[in-house]
């Protein structure tokens, strides 16, 4: 297939890009002791873009014989014909960046394909089995694994051919537990980029499990936050969530472009010095992490992007257009779920780097305040980095300790003025978004994370 491309694009004329994927993914999920899906899908087939008097035209097809191609890319060239005719802006050409060639693998002993079907609905069937005998007040109780296998082929009339194989499993636990009319939910989960048993690894999935029942029960009997602004220490997850949802959307040049906050702030300081922030299409450290992207989808090698560095912006998200359009190099951002997408710009992995602050010398440094950890079931953030999102978790901390466990949990503000706020980066790290997906228009598997941090938002709870 690789040699076809190549020798389809080198005989066509002007820029053509060629994206072929071939996809298998698998879903299991089981609720309450019964199986609720079990399902496995293959696709595959061929996305191209043309570029013609400055426009982009696409067009994808499920039939990936020369002939099929050939169309699809006629296609191509005549959605870029016909829509030039309404443009009045035009891309004046794309940014020169280092193109793929060669085969990118998942670093893996434990290839998915090698477990069966079997032995991957035994172990749902098991989690959710322990979630409903771990505790009386549990009412209702979910398993779920999901995966995904990509193989890609993208040739470009400017030097990629690349080959890409990827392999993201993912394990998901949820326990409800009720009692008097009350309800709780705890909620875990773990993805990867990587194999079977670098999955099992990374928590066992017992205790994954076990997590979910415990943080659903002892819900059951703790008092709400009282509101207001906070000192607070972030665990991985909302360090994470933080970075992804109300940061890194912010600085996608398409987005930009649209008016983001951002647009005027490159070489302004938009973060506490102690902050440096980035996204890489490599698992900085530590292993795994889900946005693992060697090649985006026009065909670029990708690389470490600082975005903020000591508190200072430093850069924004590029494809090779939005690069052409600023004057720089571009980032390796582009990407695009399935071979019927369009690709667009979207993070890989998003984080703060570590700092040197022990998770005791956080914590020690707060009188009254809050230790949160993970997202809950909701959230939103915007353009002008105003975010919400809910814990999943949250301790009061008082004179230093961590304390008691509080329910209902949410967290709002600004995300810039909260990373001004920050006093104290430790010194461990954890990826923590490697289950579900980004939507921007169309999904990305994302992943997000950084180190415990010490900060000042605001909590939502109840007055006394």
């Amino acid at each position: 297939m690789q040699k076809l491309l190549e020798n389809i694009v080198a005989s066509a004329s002007g820029w053509i890009e060629l994206r072929y994927q071939a996809r298998s993914t698998k879903r299991i999920t089981v609720r309450n002791g019964k199986l609720e899906e079990s399902s496995s899908a293959l696709l595959a087939g061929l996305g191209v873009r043309a570029l013609v008097d400055g426009v982009f035209g696409f067009a994808s097809t499920t039939d990936v014989s020369e002939g099929g191609v050939l169309a699809a890319i006629e296609a191509a060239q005549g959605a870029a014909r016909t829509s030039a005719s309404a443009k009045k802006e035009r891309i004046a050409g794309l940014a020169d960046a280092p193109m793929a060639t060669g085969t990118f693998a998942v670093a893996t002993d434990d290839p998915l394909n090698t477990h069966t079907l079997e032995e991957k609905l035994g172990l749902v069937l098991r989690l959710d089995e322990r979630i409903r005998a771990a505790a009386s007040a549990i009412v209702s109780s979910t398993a779920s694994y999901g995966e995904i296998q990509d193989e890609k082929i993208i040739v470009t009339s400017d030097g990629a051919s690349s080959h890409v194989f990827d392999s993201k499993p993912e394990l998901r636990a949820i326990a409800v537990a009720g009692r008097d009319g009350d309800q709780t939910m705890g909620h875990e989960s773990m993805g990867v980029t990587g194999g079977w048993s670098d999955l099992l690894g990374i928590t066992p999935p017992e205790e994954l499990a076990d997590k979910a029942v415990h943080l659903a029960v002892d819900q059951l009997t703790a008092s709400h936050p009282a509101g207001g602004a906070s000192v607070v220490v972030l665990d991985p997850s909302l360090v994470g969530i933080l970075c992804h949802e109300a940061i890194g959307h912010t600085v996608e040049a398409d987005i930009v472009l649209g008016g983001a906050v951002t647009s005027d702030k490159i070489g302004k300081t938009v973060a506490s010095e102690l902050v440096t922030l980035c996204d890489s299409g490599i698992s900085e450290h530590a292993p795994y992490a889900v946005g693992i992207l060697p090649v985006d989808d026009e065909g670029v090698l990708t690389q470490r992007t600082v975005i903020i560095d000591k508190g200072i912006l430093r850069s924004f998200l590029h494809n090779r257009e939005t690069a052409a359009h600023y004057g720089v190099a571009p980032t390796g951002n582009a990407r695009a779920f399935v071979y019927s997408d369009d690709p667009i710009i979207r993070m890989r992995n998003t984080y703060i780097e570590p700092g040197d602050t022990s998770f005791d010398e956080l914590v020690g440094g707060i009188e009254r305040g809050y230790y949160l950890r993970g997202l809950g079931m909701s959230g939103q953030a915007d353009s002008n980095a105003e975010f919400m999102f809910g814990v999943a978790e949250a301790h009061e901390i008082v004179g230093g300790k961590v304390g008691a466990l509080v329910r209902g949990a949410t967290i709002s503000g600004n995300a810039f003025d909260v990373l001004k706020s920050i006093d104290a980066i430790g010194d461990d790290f954890a990826w923590d978004h490697g289950a579900g997906h980004c939507g921007k228009g169309q999904q990305a598997k994302v992943d997000a994370g950084g180190p415990h941090l010490r900060c000042t938002l605001t909590i939502g709870g109840r007055q006394a």
